[in-house]
């Protein structure tokens, strides 16, 4: 992965105008568009880091706010790497890990309670837990240990495995198991074992107030924190957590996640350095049907119909968005992966443009390919 090529600006034209379109119809503020192969990619950013008329260019290195997207690069990623060392596995129940998972409770209250002792890591990556999807714990919660002890009192919704439901909480539990797995904080093990292993350097939580002028603004916020969000986590429940959770709170630009995706398509490897091992990467982005809702792989989302990836995207795709305005696709089968960065949700969240004009840029990037 040492030597790269860069390919040809000319052929995204079309990619570049839907954005720049995007721009003028105020979908966002600004964007930057990485596609990339094996060894080889090229990053287009277009529009301004706000809409002030001084606002600055939009630059390749142009820090996002991840949002979801931390789920797949930080905390799946981790749990990969956990897997591989022997530290983690997967068809073990989540109360072995947490014991306060399994506590008794009132089955008055969680008709479910005893099947709670059946959710394992695997369920959690998969989306299958039976928890739900999301809870306002930032109205209450004030702090990381009230946050867990909130998700621990949830009632599952459904049986583990039955049902494909995204869960935020299941994100949350996952991240604390890695913590404790890892003997570490989670920001810590994903600067030491992979934004260094893969020199993203610029990839981080809680970005330091020194790159502030390079990170995009997100929400007006009007509700809760009552400022203009930006350099801290956009997730409300991730910032209560101190900025750093399993399912939010990562920042980063499209040049680092170039490097992630060039890893992945590149079978693990760095450098001729085994990052990840192929088995895993392969047993965490196949699919993993449950009874009802759309299938998933392990942490990552998977191609359905309709889906954000457009219509081309392989079987073998995998990839995932981040509700910010961010998302990463990567297609071992077409040597190719597509990130996009936005901060759609500025100045509100309320602008949802970015749904049509993300797989119409994906389609446009294939065409061009």
């Amino acid at each position: 992965m040492s030597k790269y090529l860069r390919l040809d600006p000319a052929k995204f034209d079309k990619p570049r105008r839907i954005l720049e379109d995007g721009v003028k119809a105020h979908a966002f503020p600004g964007a930057v568009l990485a596609v990339g192969r094996k060894n080889s990619s090229i990053i287009l950013p277009v529009g301004r880091l706000s809409y002030a008329k001084d606002a600055t260019q939009v630059q390749s290195n142009t820090i996002y706010d991840l949002a979801s997207i931390t789920k797949v690069v930080a905390t799946t990623t981790a749990a990969m790497l956990l897997v591989d060392r022997g530290l983690l596995e997967l068809d073990r129940p989540v109360g072995h890990y947490l014991e306060e998972f399994t506590r008794p409770f009132d089955i008055a209250i969680d008709p479910l309670w005893l099947s709670r002792n059946d959710v394992t890591v695997r369920h959690l990556l998969a989306h299958t837990s039976g928890l739900p999807a999301y809870e306002r714990f930032f109205l209450n919660a004030r702090n990381k240990s009230h946050m867990l002890e909130e998700s621990f009192a949830l009632p599952l919704e459904d049986l583990p495995g039955r049902k494909t439901v995204y869960s935020d909480i299941g994100f949350i539990l996952l991240g604390e198991i890695l913590e404790l797995v890892a003997k570490q904080p989670l920001d810590v093990f994903f600067q030491t074992e992979i934004a260094s292993s893969l020199a993203m350097a610029d990839t981080q939580f809680n970005p330091p107030t020194a790159l502030l002028g390079r990170i995009a603004p997100t929400e007006q916020d009007e509700t809760f924190r009552k400022r203009l969000i930006r350099g801290e986590v956009h997730d409300e429940n991730a910032w209560v957590m101190e900025g750093v959770a399993g399912h939010s709170g990562l920042f980063g630009t499209a040049e680092d996640l170039s490097l992630f995706c060039r890893m992945m398509l590149n079978e693990g490897r760095i450098n001729d350095k085994q990052f990840l091992q192929l088995s895993t990467i392969r047993e965490f982005t196949k699919y993993y049907p449950a009874e009802q809702g759309a299938p998933r792989g392990l942490g990552w989302d998977k191609p359905s119909e309709p889906s954000a990836s457009g219509r081309y995207f392989s079987a073998s795709s995998y990839g995932h968005l981040g509700y910010t305005g961010t998302s990463l696709w990567i297609d071992p089968e077409k040597d190719l992966f597509i990130i996009l960065l936005t901060n759609r949700v500025h100045p509100s969240r309320e602008n949802e443009m970015i749904k049509t004009i993300r797989p119409s840029v994906h389609d446009a990037v294939v065409e061009a390919m």
